[in-house]
């Protein structure tokens, strides 16, 4: 029934045209973690209820939710971080060519070294989690501190496939990432600082307001 729901909402998704299918169909060649079509869609409806006018993201790869969220957002300013050198260049490119240069700044290098240089641009009205599982509340930990009052932090891939909630898992790769993902929502929803709620949409979405704002 999941199955048959998920596509009957991308169903109703119109076709992305011009460079964001350019990037969709670059994404599916070479194997670059997007968001899915419904994740994506959700994420940037919730946002323009929240209206940020600073978004820090962790996890740039060739840029397509950047894009995604100037496009959605025509105020907004992005800085976002990637640490692969070939995603970094690509997203530089695509974001050269979509016309938003000036409001989304693309910073190279490990997440979890650049959190200094990411804070001096802060701070930030939302934060978009979507780089390695993994380290995700390392990430949270390191920069939630840079949220505005009202701040809200977003995590994409929290239900990974279905393991999370007991699909076997394939390897024992996997099997530990799960278990990480686990512990991090886990944690996530027992955050005393953070209201949270999971959407199941997409790979899963977390979203956490930061709490004592208006």
């Amino acid at each position: 029934m999941d199955n048959i729901i998920h596509k009957y909402i991308e169903s109703l998704i119109k076709d992305r045209s011009g460079l964001i299918s350019e990037m969709e169909a670059i994404a599916r060649e070479q194997g670059v973690p997007i968001m899915e079509a419904a994740g994506i869609e959700a994420l940037l409806q919730i946002m323009r209820i929240q209206q940020p006018r600073r978004i820090l993201e962790i996890g740039t790869a060739i840029g397509y939710s950047a894009l995604r969220m100037a496009q959605a957002l025509p105020n907004v300013e992005i800085v976002t971080i990637e640490r692969d050198e070939q995603r970094y260049q690509q997203a530089i490119d695509y974001i050269s060519r979509s016309g938003n240069k000036s409001r989304v700044t693309v910073l190279f290098g490990d997440a979890l070294e650049l959190a200094a240089e990411a804070g001096e641009k802060g701070p930030y009205d939302a934060i978009f989690i979507d780089a390695a599982k993994g380290q995700y509340t390392k990430f949270f930990e390191s920069y939630s501190a840079f949220l505005t009052t009202n701040g809200t932090v977003y995590t994409d891939n929290v239900l990974f496939k279905g393991y999370v909630a007991g699909i076997p898992a394939e390897s024992k790769r996997i099997n530990n990432l799960v278990k990480k993902i686990q512990s991090y929502n886990e944690w996530l929803m027992n955050h005393p600082d953070f209201d949270t709620a999971i959407i199941p949409v997409g790979d899963g979405l977390a979203i956490s307001r930061k709490r004592g704002g208006e």
